[in-house]
């Protein structure tokens, strides 16, 4: 494979609380952003055990749970486990990783203070099984929005990911119409001929745009690399075009404040300066309250469901 040479800046969460403006504007420019060192001893070892437990539930096979998903193994052809959804519902560490302060200071700096928690999942390559992830967006931009803030994932890498199972990405597609990525991505084969790889360590995070151009090779003698997903998107954005309902955000609200509040208890996060989730106007919070539930399934809250869109 190759790619062209282009500069990548990194920011490094033991450096820095929360990423500089430079950083951001890169983000905002190319849609990704490298952050070394977000997760490290007794929190990353936490981490890897809880998801190892998942991962490890899902490749024995779970029948009847849509949370587990799978896919068709490049050599086997069998049935290979390739995602775990509602992580934080699932695991205590994960819940705790959402409150993480350098995490959701920099989600804050880059969407305003009214953000809001969505997607929370678990994507992995099996080990010498792993599943190709041909290049596409995540998803789009609501049709008519015109705010600029970018709605994005934030990668939580568990293990090493090197060049065979790496996250491959075109810098400054996020930008591109629809037209031409979808004439990118429409390209036979897995083209990197103008993409760059994202080499990743145990503990290090990728910010990337639901826009951006992305996808990762099948591998070939892979070692296992697991990868969680944490999706934020600015309320006032949902509020306007969704696709969650308002009764969905009042409630990711809470989930997001419970978490806060948990991470404050764990061992690791002693000498951490918490961060301070403070909405306002139409998103203020009048009362945090332990919720119900960590898992809101997204298609109970789509606004279709009300709206008959």
């Amino acid at each position: 494979m190759t790619a062209r040479q282009t500069h990548m800046l990194v920011a490094d969460a033991r450096q820095q609380e929360v990423i500089t403006d430079e950083q951001a504007q890169y983000f905002v420019e190319n849609g990704f952003l490298v952050i070394r060192n977000v997760l490290a001893g007794e929190e990353l070892k936490l981490v890897q055990a809880d998801m190892m437990k998942l991962y490890e539930k899902g490749m024995a096979g779970v029948a009847d749970d849509p949370d587990y998903m799978y896919g068709k193994g490049g050599k086997s052809g069998g049935r290979v486990l390739r995602r775990i959804e509602y992580v934080i519902d699932k695991s205590d560490p994960m819940k705790a990783l959402l409150g993480h302060p350098f995490i959701l200071r920099s989600v804050e700096k880059l969407q305003g203070h009214n953000f809001i928690p969505t997607w929370d999942s678990m994507v992995l390559k099996a080990p010498d099984e792993g599943i190709a992830v041909d290049w596409h967006r995540d998803a789009a931009v609501p049709e008519g929005c015109t705010d600029p803030r970018p709605i994005f994932n934030v990668d939580f890498y568990l293990d090493e990911a090197d060049l065979r199972t790496c996250l491959w990405v075109i810098p400054g597609s996020n930008r591109w119409s629809a037209d031409r990525a979808r004439e990118r991505c429409a390209r036979p084969g897995f083209d990197t001929s103008d993409a760059i790889p994202v080499p990743m360590n145990p503990g290090d995070v990728v910010f990337h745009n639901i826009e951006v151009l992305h996808g990762s090779p099948a591998g070939d003698g892979n070692p296992l690399r697991r990868t969680v997903y944490y999706e934020f998107r600015p309320g006032e954005i949902e509020a306007a075009f969704g696709p969650h309902t308002l009764e969905y955000l009042s409630c990711k609200q809470q989930v997001l404040l419970a978490c806060i509040e948990r991470r404050k208890r764990m061992a690791y996060s002693a000498g951490e300066k918490p961060y301070e989730y403070r909405p306002d106007g139409a998103f203020a919070v009048a009362e945090p309250k332990e919720p119900a539930t960590y898992r809101y399934p997204h298609d109970r809250y789509w606004r279709r469901r009300q709206t008959g869109d």
